[in-house]
C-alpha cells in the first residue's frame, strides 16, 4: 500500500480539526504549585532540567532514579537534589516502584527513566530492553496497583519509536511503531505497552489518565551524554581539544531541552482537565530548525569565544538514521503548544551555559535563569 499519496493532506483528523484548542498551551505555574509529582529519571539530563523547573514552580517533587548517569552531571552541578526528595531505585525493580507510590502518593507521574543512547544499545541490548520496556511495564503497573491518587501519567518515549523510513515529511502519532536498533525498538515496544495499559486498565475517565510523549534530538546546557554531538563538542572546547564529528551531512530536527519539557508539562495539565488527551503526542521543533550536523558544529564554533576545532570521525559506526522528523500538528492544534525556543536561541543558551560553567558560576542559578527566560519567551511559530 502506498503511503506517499496522502501526505499532502491535512496532518490531523477531521475531529481534531473541528476541536478548538482546549488549553492555553503554556506551562501554568499556578497549576504546579504544591502539586505532588513522581518523576523517574530525575538525575538524567532532561530529568534534571524538568526537576529544577518543577521546583521553581513550587511542585512537591519526588525523584526516582538509579544514581547519576554521567560524570559530570547537570543534577550535581546545578544542585538539583537540594529542592526535592530523591529516591534511589531502579525501574527494573517493581517493589521499589511500589514503595515510591506510597503515602502521600503522587498526583502526577512523569516517566523519563531510560537507557537513552542508541550506540550503547548495540553493546547492551538486553539492558536496553529491560530498562526501556520492562521499566515502563513496572511503572505503569505500580500506578495500576498502588497509584490511588494518580490522575495523570505522562510516559516519555522518543521520536525513534516510529518505523523510520527516512521520509522527508514528519511522522504522525498513528504511524507504525518499529526501530532498526535495540534502542529505537525498545521505545516502540514501550509505546505498544502504553497503549495496551491505557485500553486495559486506564480506560475509566475517573481513573488515571495515560498519555505518551515523543521527542528527539534534544540539546541544552548540562548534557554530558556519551556519543552525542553537543556534549562531544563542548567537552572538546572546554579541554582545548579537537572534537570528532560523525555524519556531518545528516539532517536532524534540533530542539532545546525546554521545548519538549514544556510539552510534557502542558500535556499533564491537559490530562488533568480531560481524559480525551490520553493518547500519543509528538513534540518537535519548527521545520526550519532541521539542520545538518556540520552546520550545528560550525555555528557553535562561531558562538564559542575561544577556538573550537573539529575533524571528521569516519568510523566505522553502527547504523544511524540520516533523517527523522516529527509532525507536531496534534499538539499545536489540540494543546495550543508551540516550542518556546528556536534553534538560534538554543545554541546561544548552550554556549552561555558552558561559558558560565568554565567561569565557575553558580550553575543552579544559571539554569534557573534560563528556565525563567524561556518560560516567558514568545513561542516559535
Amino acid at each position: 500500500m502506498k503511503r506517499r499519496g496522502g501526505r499532502g493532506r491535512s496532518t490531523v483528523s477531521a475531529a481534531e480539526t473541528a476541536a478548538p484548542a482546549l488549553v492555553a498551551g503554556r506551562v501554568d505555574p499556578e497549576f504546579w504549585q504544591g502539586r505532588r509529582v513522581l518523576l523517574t529519571g530525575h538525575t538524567g539530563f532532561k530529568g534534571a532540567w524538568l526537576a529544577l523547573w518543577l521546583q521553581a514552580m513550587g511542585a512537591r517533587v519526588t525523584g526516582f532514579s538509579n544514581g547519576v548517569p554521567t560524570q559530570p552531571s547537570l543534577f550535581e552541578l546545578a544542585s538539583v537534589g537540594t529542592g526535592m526528595q530523591s529516591v534511589e531505585g531502579d525501574v527494573r525493580d517493581p517493589d521499589a516502584l511500589a514503595a515510591a507510590m506510597g503515602s502521600p502518593g503522587p498526583e502526577i507521574v512523569i516517566h523519563m527513566a531510560a537507557q537513552s543512547l542508541v550506540r550503547r544499545s548495540f553493546a547492551e541490548p538486553r539492558e536496553t530492553y529491560e530498562t526501556n520496556l520492562m521499566g515502563t511495564v513496572n511503572v505503569l503497573d505500580a500506578v495500576r496497583l498502588h497509584g490511588r491518587e494518580v490522575r495523570a501519567v505522562v510516559n516519555v518515549t522518543s521520536d525513534k519509536c516510529y518505523e523510520n523510513r527516512e521520509w522527508e515529511w514528519g511522522y504522525r502519532e498513528e504511524e507504525p511503531m518499529g526501530g532498526h536498533d535495540p534502542y529505537s525498538s525498545s521505545k516502540g515496544c514501550a509505546e505498544l505497552v502504553t497503549d495496551a495499559f491505557r485500553r486495559s486498565f486506564f480506560s475509566d475517565p475517573d481513573g488515571p489518565r495515560l498519555a505518551s510523549a515523543r521527542a528527539g534530538n534534544v540539546i541544552g546546557g548540562g548534557d554530558w551524554g556519551e556519543d552525542r554531538l553537543v556534549p562531544d563538542i563542548m567537552r572538546a572546547a572546554l579541554a582545548g581539544e579537537q572534537a570528532r564529528v560523525r555524519n556531518p551531512n545528516s539532517l536532524r530536527p534540533w530542539q532545546h531541552v525546554l521545548n519538549p519539557l514544556s510539552g510534557y508539562l502542558v500535556l499533564a495539565q491537559a490530562l488533568w482537565g480531560s481524559p480525551e488527551h490520553a493518547t500519543g503526542w509528538n513534540f518537535g521543533p519548527s521545520d526550519e530548525d532541521a539542520r545538518p550536523v556540520g552546520w550545528i558544529v560550525e555555528r557553535m564554533s562561531e558562538l564559542w569565544p575561544g577556538e573550537l576545532r573539529w575533524e571528521l570521525d569516519d568510523g566505522p559506526h553502527p547504523h544511524e538514521a540520516r533523517y527523522l522528523k516529527l509532525d507536531s500538528s496534534r499538539a499545536r492544534l489540540r494543546l495550543g503548544w508551540r516550542p518556546p525556543v528556536d534553534l538560534e536561541g538554543a545554541l546561544q543558551s548552550i554556549v552561555e551555559w558552558y561559558r558560565e560553567l568554565q567561569a565557575g558560576a553558580d550553575m543552579r542559578a544559571v539554569t534557573l535563569r534560563q528556565i525563567e527566560a524561556f518560560q516567558y519567551a514568545a513561542p516559535s511559530p
